[in-house]
């Protein structure tokens, strides 16, 4: 079975298998891209209630394909039925929002369950047709490469390069319309024009993607890939390649394995590969992942419980807990009877010396003190500037002075 995924994966099973192969990658890369500005913008959930829309259009489409040709799976009409019922449902939530009460979630459940209980109903009278049985609509619910044809395959790579070159083109419209509107609106932009073309590219990729992932899962393509993408970086542009570079791969392998293994609907394959790297992105990602997050609250404590040992150190409170002795003794800071080494010495000394420094930096600038998100969390060489640290420095030098002056003059006073 290795041996035959390694063939199919290679482009070595046939140009009918690299087609859909080639289309489906360049469906996911598509998806991804045109994802990431529907994230952006809130709207990810759109998506669904298009899909879903749709389904009334593809039996319509049939119909009308059968009543025409005498064949109902003609591509073209069902592509057709499926772009205007998706944009009728899309027409409706809109409509919703604006002229009721309901918020958009409302709205879009409310169009997703109607046009699709509608599709339901129609794809039932279709199989009380003579020709209905054949008709293979099943298939757009859950997608099917290895029932795809070459035509069709070829299709869906070809509209899907465009609307991935589209969304490209228009990237820097896009960003800024989904970060800043107003702004966008301020230097005259169409932002609604810009906002519907939007809308135009993810219809696109829902329609083009019915055959290959299926309407109920298409959502995921349009969703995962940007969302396992913001996991890996905060840059508009990375995050769109990285985007584009999960959709398209998990795509890919999901068509693979549903050609080794036709009787896998290619659209959970897709969707399942999808959810794998978002898992491991959301376990490994350097920045935002589960385990980079641990490492770095475990580090920080870390640092504040070493802190406080030295700190207490220096006031001669010798009865530590056990993970900050440990932690001071491998540093070579005390002895295993708790005794301060020489080196403890200059440590404590010279943490102690930071934390005043720290005090004299809240008693000079409380404001700043009070803002300053690492007061006595880190070493304040490493947060203040320089200049600044000088200028406690000088500060807390001043106050030593004075009071040993104030000694002194004590003394004397005594003495006559």
């Amino acid at each position: 079975m290795l041996h035959d995924l390694f063939e199919i994966l290679s482009f070595q099973s046939g140009y009918n298998t690299n087609v859909v192969l080639l289309g489906s990658g360049l469906l996911g890369t598509a998806g991804g891209v045109v994802g990431v500005f529907s994230l952006l913008r809130k709207r990810a959930l759109i998506s669904d209630a298009i899909s879903h829309a749709t389904l009334p259009g593809i039996t319509l489409g049939f119909l009308v394909a059968l009543a025409l040709t005498g064949t109902g799976k003609s591509l073209p009409f069902l592509m057709i039925g499926s772009t205007l019922s998706g944009i009728l449902g899309v027409l409706l939530v809109q409509w919703i929002k604006d002229n009721t009460r309901l918020p958009e979630d409302s709205a879009i459940g409310t169009v997703l369950s109607s046009f699709f209980g509608l599709g339901v109903v129609l794809m039932s009278y279709i199989q009380t047709l003579k020709s209905g049985s054949q008709a293979g609509l099943e298939s757009y619910l859950l997608g099917s490469t290895a029932s795809m044809l070459q035509s069709e395959a070829e299709m869906i790579a070809f509209s899907a390069l465009a609307i991935t070159v589209l969304a490209v083109l228009f990237m820097k419209e896009f960003g800024l319309v989904c970060f800043d509107p107003d702004y966008a609106a301020s230097r005259g932009w169409a932002v609604s024009k810009i906002d519907l073309l939007m809308m135009a590219l993810l219809l696109a990729v829902v329609v083009i993607g019915l055959k290959t992932v299926g309407l109920i899962l298409i959502i995921a393509l349009v969703i995962i890939p940007p969302v396992a993408a913001r996991f890996w970086t905060d840059r508009l542009g990375l995050m769109v390649a990285i985007s584009a570079f999960t959709g398209g791969l998990s795509c890919y392998l999901g068509a693979a394995l549903s050609a080794l293994t036709p009787d896998l609907p290619s659209g959970a394959t897709i969707v399942l590969t999808a959810t794998s790297i978002f898992t491991l992105s959301l376990l490994f990602a350097p920045k935002r992942g589960i385990v980079a997050v641990a490492l770095r609250q475990f580090s920080f404590r870390l640092k504040i419980t070493r802190r406080r040992a030295l700190l207490s150190l220096d006031k001669g409170q010798e009865n530590l807990s056990l993970l900050p002795r440990l932690l001071l003794k491998r540093e070579g800071v005390i002895k295993s009877t708790g005794e301060i080494t020489p080196l403890g010495q200059k440590t404590v000394s010279y943490m102690a010396h930071d934390q005043a420094l720290w005090n004299q930096y809240l008693n000079d600038y409380p404001e700043e003190a009070f803002a300053q998100n690492k007061w006595s969390l880190a070493m304040i060489s490493d947060v203040l500037s320089f200049d600044l640290v000088k200028e406690l420095e000088n500060s807390i030098s001043g106050q030593n002075t004075v009071s040993s002056q104030n000694v002194v003059s004590g003394s004397l006073k005594d003495i006559s």
